[in-house]
């Protein structure tokens, strides 16, 4: 894949896994997420992988609604970063949340696997 073609790849992920968060569906999520993410939520903790998915399987991380307000990404080599802001309402770790978000996401691209996030961090604004 040429760049243009990595980040047109890159932004779908991007918006495949914002329908997969909005639809708690658990395949595609588990499809995007790579086996060794860590990742921080907003409370500070660290997440992995079967964390995340475990939580939507759970119903402890519920998404009611999210909107997307603004997206950057930055592309080098096989490795891409979004930059996403979003109001989020729905439930997480079993409390009521109502937020803005900014997602900071690291993905990885391979020929096998598409784009995977490896890395995430999000933070309250």
């Amino acid at each position: 894949m040429n760049e243009n073609e990595l980040t047109a790849a890159l932004l779908a992920a991007e918006r495949q896994l914002q329908d997969a968060q909005r639809n708690g569906d658990t395949g595609e999520l588990g499809r995007l997420l790579h086996d060794r993410l860590i990742a921080i939520g907003p409370d500070g903790a660290r997440y992995t992988k079967g964390d995340d998915l475990a939580a939507y399987r759970s119903g402890s991380s519920v998404i009611e609604t999210l909107t997307q307000e603004s997206l950057e990404h930055l592309l080098v080599g096989t490795t891409g970063v979004t930059f996403v802001v979003c109001a989020v309402t729905g439930t997480f770790g079993g409390a009521p949340m109502s937020a803005r978000l900014r997602y900071t996401r690291t993905w990885s691209h391979s020929e096998d696997a598409g784009w995977q996030i490896v890395a995430a961090h999000l933070a309250i604004l």
